[in-house]
């Protein structure tokens, strides 16, 4: 089998997968993600033991046991990029032999559920409720330096978006991926579901205007108002598309889940915003342990 060269795979002196700093043995097959590094010990917190600490740049991991159930949190920063880190190395460590450099005949499935903060775009979506993204829509182009089919569903989304919100050649084209099945199903009470738009940017892209004018100032009326059959567009971050895209290509369940810190539509944000974070992992902790 073919050996992946050491400037790829890059390992440190402890054999360690570079940026994560972490050993296979270190990482449970349950993953949640987080992108503020401060975020990893406010879900550990909540273990009944933490076996492992791991710390390098913004990528904070924390593995221990709660109930019955092995968990690793991963802090994974800001933006798509950094996902393009975290989850190739994720699984590198599942799938790969660091030993032989080469990839194992039998591959490992992980869980990879994001727990993070997000705007919504819709009215009836208020601050400090919970969204689950359904889908994840790209307009950040990760994926597409990735080889991706979709399928005929997820083609008529993505078609349907681009003529509705008027992205043209200043844009990337838009992707698409769906959340895990396996996993959206646990998450159904207590939450909005929607698809999710992944942004590159905090403030044009998601069309706030401080000093710089915008290419598509309607940008956010487009993603309100887009429907597709049943599907609406809920929220918007800047990391979800990109852990669906590739968590899908890798052969991982994923699901995103946010606490909505602010509503786009009607001007309001979160009074309280950790609290809502602190609720948000406790629910999905409560049943991330029985899955």
């Amino acid at each position: 089998m073919l050996k992946i060269a050491e400037s790829e795979l890059i390992l440190n002196s402890r054999g360690a997968i570079y940026h994560l700093d972490v050993r296979p043995d270190e990482l449970a097959n349950t993953i949640i993600t987080v992108g503020d590094p401060d975020r990893v010990k406010e879900v550990s917190k909540h273990f009944d033991t933490v076996e492992v600490k791991r710390n390098h740049r913004e990528f904070v991991t924390h593995t221990g046991v709660l109930g019955n159930k092995r968990i690793s949190v991963v802090s994974t920063g800001i933006g798509p990029d950094n996902i393009d880190i975290v989850l190739n190395e994720l699984d590198a460590l599942v799938n790969i032999d660091f030993e032989t450099r080469t990839i194992k005949p039998e591959l490992t499935h992980l869980n990879i559920i994001r727990l993070g903060t997000s705007g919504a775009l819709q009215e009836d979506i208020p601050v400090d409720s919970f969204v689950v993204s359904t889908h994840g829509l790209g307009i950040d182009n990760l994926l597409n330096y990735y080889r991706n089919e979709n399928n005929e569903e997820e083609k008529q989304i993505v078609q349907q978006f681009v003529a509705h919100t008027q992205i043209g050649t200043n844009f990337s084209q838009p992707y698409i991926s769906t959340a895990g099945s396996s996993i959206l199903k646990h998450f159904v009470d207590g939450f909005h579901h929607g698809i999710t738009v992944t942004c590159p940017g905090f403030y044009g892209p998601q069309g706030r205007v401080l000093r710089l004018g915008l290419v598509n100032p309607e940008l956010i009326d487009r993603l309100t108002e887009f429907t597709f059959g049943q599907h609406r567009i809920t929220n918007f971050e800047m990391e979800t598309s990109a852990i669906y895209g590739l968590g899908k290509l890798l052969g991982h369940q994923c699901l995103s889940i946010s606490a909505i810190v602010a509503n786009r539509i009607k001007k309001e944000f979160s009074k309280d915003g950790g609290a809502a974070v602190e609720n948000m992992i406790e629910k999905s902790l409560e049943i991330i342990k029985n899955i």
